[in-house]
Order: C-alpha cells, then sequence, then structure tokens
C-alpha cells in the first residue's frame, strides 16, 4: 500500500473523459445504478461493483461480490498513474458500489465523472486476518451477501491456521525468527509466527533509523513489493523478504496469504 498525492492533471483528465461517457453507455437508457441496493433484489439483481484496484476487487469478490469490475491494472503500482478509459466511466456508471481506499481520493472524481449514483465505499485495506475478515463481513452485509462473506471468512481461517502451522515447522532452530517489518507487510510477520523487533516506512529508511534497527539483529526483513526502497538494512545480515500485497487479476485473496507464506518459507528453509 502507497501514499499517494492526486496530481491535478489526472482530476482534470478524469472530468474530460464524462463528456465522452454517453458514447460508452448509450443516451436514455434505463438507470440501473443505486444509491444503496445490496444483494439480490425481486428481479434477481445481484449488487454491480467498481473496484479501484484489484485489492479492493478481491475484498469484493471475497464478500460475496459476483459482478466485480477493477478500474487500474495491477501492472500500475500507483493508480493516480493511470489515466482510466471511457470504459472505466461506463463501468462506474452502472455500479452500486464504489470501492476505494482512503489513500485514494480521486475515487470519488472519478464517481462524480461518470455521473453515477453508486454508494462510494471506502475499504480497510489490510490483509492482517482478523482485519480482513471483519472487512469482508462488513461488504458482506452492504451487498447483501452474508452467506458468501461467512463462507469465505471460514475457509481464511482454516488457511491461515494451515500456513501458520507450515511456517512454524520451518522456524529455524525451532524458535521464533526476528523481523523487521515495513508498515504494511506486518501482516506476513503475523502469519508466521515471527517476532516483530522494528517496523520501518513508508519513508526510506534514514541512518538513525538503519542503525537502530540493525542493533535488532533481525533474521528476516519484510519488505513491501509494492513501495520497495530497495535492500532496507545492507550488511545487518538480515535476509530481505518480498511480500505482495495486491491480489493477481483473479482476485483471489487467499493466494496473498499463500504466496507470502512461500516466500517466507523458503527464507527460513535457506532456499
Amino acid at each position: 500500500m502507497a501514499r499517494t498525492r492526486v496530481r491535478t492533471a489526472r482530476i482534470t483528465s478524469l472530468l474530460a473523459l464524462s463528456a465522452v461517457l454517453p458514447l460508452a453507455t448509450g443516451c436514455g437508457g434505463e438507470d440501473t445504478s443505486s444509491s444503496g441496493a445490496a444483494g439480490p433484489d425481486a428481479a434477481g439483481h445481484r449488487p454491480v461493483v467498481v473496484a479501484t484496484t484489484t485489492w479492493e476487487g478481491a475484498f469484493a469478490k471475497a464478500a460475496g461480490a459476483e459482478d466485480v469490475t477493477v478500474i487500474v491494472p495491477q501492472s500500475v503500482h500507483h493508480a493516480p498513474d493511470y489515466d482510466p478509459k471511457p470504459s472505466d466511466l461506463a463501468a462506474v456508471a452502472r455500479a452500486d458500489f464504489v470501492l476505494y481506499a482512503p489513500f485514494e481520493p480521486y475515487a470519488a472524481k472519478i464517481k462524480e465523472a461518470a455521473g453515477s449514483k453508486a454508494r462510494l465505499v471506502e475499504v480497510n485495506l489490510d490483509n492482517d486476518p482478523a482485519k480482513a475478515g471483519a472487512e469482508v463481513a462488513r461488504l458482506g452485509a452492504l451487498f447483501g451477501t452474508k452467506d458468501a462473506a461467512a463462507r469465505w471468512k471460514k475457509g481464511l481461517d482454516a488457511e491461515v491456521t494451515k500456513l501458520n502451522g507450515e511456517l512454524r515447522s520451518a522456524w529455524p532452530g525451532g524458535r521464533s525468527p526476528a523481523v523487521v517489518s515495513q508498515v504494511f507487510t506486518g501482516w506476513a510477520a503475523g502469519l508466521a509466527g515471527a517476532t516483530t523487533v522494528g517496523t520501518y516506512g513508508p519513508e526510506p529508511v534514514t541512518p538513525a533509523q538503519l542503525a537502530a534497527l540493525s542493533a535488532k539483529k533481525p533474521a528476516y526483513v519484510l519488505d513491501n513489493a509494492h513501495m520497495s526502497t530497495g535492500e532496507v538494512l545492507p550488511d545487518s545480515g538480515a535476509k530481505q523478504v518480498k511480500i505482495v500485497n495486491y491480489p493477481g487479476e483473479d482476485l483471489d485473496l487467499l493466494a496473498v496469504y499463500r504466496n507470502a507464506a512461500a516466500e517466507l518459507g523458503k527464507a527460513m528453509r535457506g532456499a
């Protein structure tokens, strides 16, 4: 996760694109958006969700949403660097919900440019299992898909228990390893049952922080793949492990936990 600034030029381009929206969506059609629709209605309509990135999209899918459109491609790590297309605005125009994160304040501008009546929902993007489960449950309540959200939460709990057990068996010397985590990768330390002795970021590590963190003698540094500043603790002997927060295009949030566990396991086994 990264802190971002909204660029005036980007917002201007969003508003300019709204001029071509009628060409993309058609004129005089029935308005199918809703300011607060949730769950399938009497006609079988299911909530239409637009997410700014795959991370929000994965939370929506976990909560039971079946019609999920992601605006920013996975390859774009900093969403404000992406220029929305008319098709993106068309998707927002037909949405019931638009999901965004607090560090993406431009989402409201996208909604405004699209002339959408969708409900704008801020998502707490945190892969900590307890927080992720709570957020998925909240979204399930909004979407009217509580049962699906509950099933996913049950699967999450089982997956985390399994991965935690596997990683504990890989602890070097049978002891919980000391780690330094980037502020947005602490959840991965918890997944491994590791002992967090320090954190850093999102700003680059200063010389004073470098000295303080190195003195903690961590075995591993859990780096954020989406906002890496390079080697964090050079010459400290700590192995740096890349942790990916964003799911892939399949919007499988559980895969994020499995991938993190695989990277941590390789590091702890000395692979």
